[in-house]
């Protein structure tokens, strides 16, 4: 069982390198004038060879005005071109045609005289139909997806949440302790997005790193009495306000349409809790199949995942300390 559980982690926890990170592909359509729009994005790869030869495609009527340019990093390829546009691109399609699978993308559209819209896209959808004015409806599907794809994709916020459910256990108490999470969060969440606080990016990802190493040795220490087993409500609570400014990191990445920011931020808000609910109830699952299979097997089982939990946390630490 603990062998199978080392495989099963060590699959889990294979790619480092993603963690707090939105993995869908990114694009951005901005208008200059009348007929001058600039369009950039950037493409996640699997790997660092990992071909890409893919571009968005434009609005009818718009074309490239020049070999765009590319810059390609150790996981993601970047590109920038000025594009020329006869007309306005109100109705008219643009997206990534070359989705495949489970793959997606976040189209964000920034006109001069309209609001900013933003269309999820996917495999099934790779286009999007450029609106005069964005609708509610559009914004809320679009931002819940993306905030279930974040929490379930931001490889950091999704261990620190299963850290949490291994330490607590039972019950109660991570009903009590996922709350407070998610009250924090929320709370750092929406004053960041709104302008009334903020925190460096890099600091909050270290610090968020280290939470993890945090909860990992807690972990470890088994059943003995500390403050974190006794008031577990009041770490998840103090730990979510620091992952509520990383969420709003990573929203502020694809920014919110004008006009529709309190639609965005609570319907990317339930996304990221309904994710979070998942892994929560998939985690209490694989604790209930455990503690049914051998007595005995749940203290040794949780040691082996607070060592794996930690050492990635650790490495995460060190990587964004002096990576």
């Amino acid at each position: 069982m603990i062998r199978l559980l080392a495989i099963l982690l060590a699959v889990f926890l294979s790619s480092p390198a993603l963690a707090d990170e939105l993995r869908p592909i990114s694009i951005q359509f901005e208008q200059v004038d009348d007929t001058r729009w600039s369009i950039g994005w950037r493409e996640p790869l699997s790997s660092p060879n990992a071909p890409s030869l893919a571009r968005p495609q434009l609005p009818e009527g718009c074309r490239f005005d020049g070999e765009p340019a590319l810059d390609k990093a150790a996981l993601a390829v970047t590109g920038r071109a000025a594009v020329r546009c006869e007309g306005p691109v109100t109705d008219k399609a643009m997206g990534w045609p070359a989705l495949v699978g489970q793959s997606d993308a976040v189209l964000r559209v920034a006109p001069l005289d309209r609001p900013v819209q933003v269309h999820r896209l996917t495999a099934a959808e790779p286009l999007a139909q450029i609106s005069a004015v964005p609708s509610s409806s559009q914004v809320w599907r679009s931002y819940f997806a993306i905030g279930v794809e974040h929490i379930l994709a931001g490889w950091d916020h999704l261990l620190f949440v299963i850290a949490l459910v291994l330490l607590v256990g039972r019950g109660w108490a991570v009903v009590k302790a996922a709350t407070a999470f998610t009250v924090a969060h929320s709370l750092t969440l929406a004053a960041t997005t709104l302008g009334f606080a903020g925190l460096p990016q890099r600091p909050v990802e270290a610090l968020i790193a280290l939470s993890i190493v945090f909860l990992a040795v807690e972990i470890a220490r088994g059943t003995r009495e500390t403050l974190t087993r006794r008031l577990p409500w009041v770490v998840a609570f103090l730990f979510g306000l620091l992952h509520g400014f990383g969420f709003a990191g990573a929203l502020r990445e694809i920014g919110l349409p004008e006009g529709e920011v309190p639609a965005a931020l609570v319907s990317f808000n339930l996304g990221v809790e309904a994710g979070q609910l998942l892994v929560i109830a998939v985690v209490m699952g694989l604790l209930w199949a455990v503690r049914q299979m051998r007595p005995g097997v749940e203290a040794p089982a949780l040691r082996l995942a607070s060592y794996a939990i930690g050492i990635t946390g650790a490495y995460w630490l060190v990587d964004r300390v002096i990576g």
